[in-house]
Order: C-alpha cells, then structure tokens, then sequence
C-alpha cells in the first residue's frame, strides 16, 4: 500500500481528539482514523518512560505532549477541542473530571462535541475505583472460565479481548452519537465498560444455557469441544486442524470422507460423543497438517488449518484482503502493518501516514494554535 494514496474516508471532516492512552483508547481512535478522521493524541510526556507507547496504533494519527494538571497546559486544550466533534478518555473514573477535562467541562465550550470514556468497570457501580487489566474483565464476565481444557485452570487468550471488543463498541457509541447530532444539534455523553463488553458476547452461550438448562462448563459445551463436530485435532507432525461442521450438512461431508457414515444421525447424542470424538482424534493424528490440507481441500466440511501467527501474517488470504500491509516509517525502513478491515465501496479508509513518533506534533500543532517555542516548553 502506497503511503501517498489519497484516502478521504467515510468519517473525513471529523476531528477526534484522543487523551487516552495504553490499548483500548488509542484502538478505538486508530478505526476512526483509518476510515478518515483527523485525530490528534495527546500524552503527558510522564508516560514515555512507561515505554507503553504502542505505536503501531498511532498510524493516521498526530500525537503531541501536553500537561493538563499546568493552567497553560488546559488552556491549549480547550482550544484544540473547540472545533472537535470527539473526545476519548480512558481514565480511570472521576480523574478527567479531577483535571478539568470531563464531559461537563468540555461540553460548556462545545456542545456539540461528543465526549466517550472507556473503563475497565463503568463509571458507576461498585467496581467504579478498581484497578484492572483484560484477564480481570474476562474473569468477572464468565469468559476466562469457559477457556481452556476442562481439566485444568482456565487459560489467558493470547489477544486483548476486552480491551478490542471494548474499543470497538466506543466506535460504534460514536458514530450512533455523531448521528444523533445530525437531528439534535448536540453532542452527549458515552460511558462504556469493557467489562459489560465482554459480557454482551456471550449471548449464545446464554442462549444455549437456557434451551438445555445447563450450565456451561469450560471445554465441555456445544461450541467448546463437547462434541466431534466442533474441536480441534492434533496431526501427526503435532500441528492442529479446526473442524466447525456444526451443521448437518456439513457434518455429513466430513462423515462420509472418513467413512464413518454411522456417526452422522448421531453428531449430538451424548452416549457416543467421546467414542466419536476418539474415532476422529485416531484418523488426524494418522497424516501431517500438509497432508490433510491435500486431502481436505475439495471437501466442504467447515475445516482449518490452525496457523501460527507468524503463518496467519504471510497467508495469501490476508496479503489479498489488504489486512497485512508493508509500510515504510519516516526512516525508510519497511515495517508490516495490519490493514483496515473495513471495506467501503465509494469512501474506503486505508493507511495515510505511518506510526508518529510519541510527541512528534507538539510543536507544529501547538504553534498552529498561535504558541511560541518557549510558551510550548512551558505547557508540554
């Protein structure tokens, strides 16, 4: 991907100014950029010795440094976000306010602007002040306990969960805001908890909860191992297949490949699960994961290799979908980069500028606003 492709996108004209920091925030504000969006970030430069500047969510994106608990420092804030139409904070709650950058301070200058929090808990309730990472929220929605296998602890995914689905709910809250403005004039309040998040996704396993009246228990429900249409199976040469043939169809395909035609009225009956799911387990561990991408590859069965992420990243599939990019930084030097898996057909986003470094805008943004050098040193 060229970066000097003209990118307008669906959400070009908006500005976002973004005083989050850490993942879910700056995820949130990078889908907005990528589809358009001027976002601007802002750091207290405190935090670059964290070293939790994550800077591949920083592409299409401005970052300057700017010390909001300096008078000077919210004065050049409230003069940015003037013109904003979004604002995201990511906080813990009560502090945005405590800086003088909550929705009620920023709302008085501009009405129309719409102002979003993420936080692990909400910004009520009895876990309003507790502290908490992704493993937390998916530990206190009934999530990290259905991963795993049954006979051991629960396992940590290897992606920040919470932290995604959390930011993406702030997107969609911000563009159901922006549209709402369109009728209203106004702009309002969003409050979102990537704990409440992460429970909203476990509506099927809420719905399967209620058809069986069982509870679900990790590795051992419909969509997690209990049955031989839905598991993942070791190869010979130790590698994995996925097979999600939930449907009788596809069931059937899988089936009669192997054989076992026997086995097909009997996909859901809990008498001979484990002996079908031993049946299955004996024939992949019989060919390697190349063999059986041979031999499964005309058969319609829901089937997949497990790739390692290094694999997922060079996969033809992805270099076609445009969602493993090559872009080059302002050093000349190549990096890969995820793409924007929105695909518009008359306003596509796409990557406009590369990562910026943490505060590289700090003087252009800030002397745009009419600041000299020395008054910039003073307020950063």
């Amino acid at each position: 991907m060229k970066n000097n492709k003209k990118v307008n996108g669906c959400l070009d004209g908006i500005k976002v100014i973004d005083i989050s920091r850490l993942y879910p925030g700056p995820f949130c504000t990078m889908v907005l950029a990528d589809n358009g969006a001027e976002v601007i970030a802002i750091e207290d430069k405190r935090f670059k010795s964290d070293n939790l500047f994550l800077s591949n969510l920083y592409r299409n994106k401005k970052h300057i440094t700017l010390n909001l608990k300096k008078t000077k420092g919210k004065e050049a804030f409230f003069k940015l976000i003037q013109d904003a139409d979004v604002i995201v904070e990511g906080f813990r709650p009560g502090v945005a306010d405590k800086l003088g950058v909550g929705y009620n301070d920023v709302s008085k200058v501009n009405p129309r602007v719409v102002y979003l929090s993420l936080s692990g808990y909400g910004q009520n309730g009895p876990f309003r002040d507790r502290a908490g990472h992704d493993v937390n929220y998916l530990s206190y929605a009934g999530v990290l306990d259905l991963i795993g296998m049954k006979d051991g602890p629960p396992c940590i995914p290897g992606i920040q969960i919470a932290d995604v689905v959390g930011a993406i709910y702030g997107v969609i809250g911000i563009l159901m805001a922006l549209l709402a403005r369109e009728s209203t004039g106004e702009g309002q309040y969003i409050d979102v908890s990537l704990t409440d998040t992460v429970l909203s996704m476990t509506g099927l396993v809420l719905f399967f909860k209620n058809l069986t009246q069982k509870n679900p228990r990790r590795s051992d429900f419909l969509l997690s191992h209990r049955y031989a249409c839905y598991n993942t199976y070791e190869t010979s040469d130790g590698r994995a297949i996925a097979i999600g043939a939930v449907e009788r169809r596809f069931w059937e395909e899988i089936c009669k490949f192997f054989g076992c035609e026997e086995y097909i009225s009997l996909q859901y009956d809990d008498n001979k699960r484990q002996e079908i799911i031993d049946f299955f387990r004996q024939k992949f561990r019989q060919k390697t994961l190349e063999e059986w991408k041979e031999q499964l590859k005309d058969v319609d069965c829901c089937w997949s290799e497990v790739l390692h992420y290094e694999e997922a990243l060079e996969h033809p599939l992805f270099k076609f979908r445009e969602m493993v990019v090559s872009l080059q930084d302002k050093d000349g030097n190549s990096r890969v980069n995820l793409g924007n898996p929105l695909k518009f057909s008359k306003n596509p986003g796409g990557i406009r500028t590369p990562p910026v470094q943490f505060g590289e805008n700090t003087f252009e943004i800030l002397t745009r606003l009419g600041y000299t050098p020395q008054e910039i040193e003073d307020i950063i």
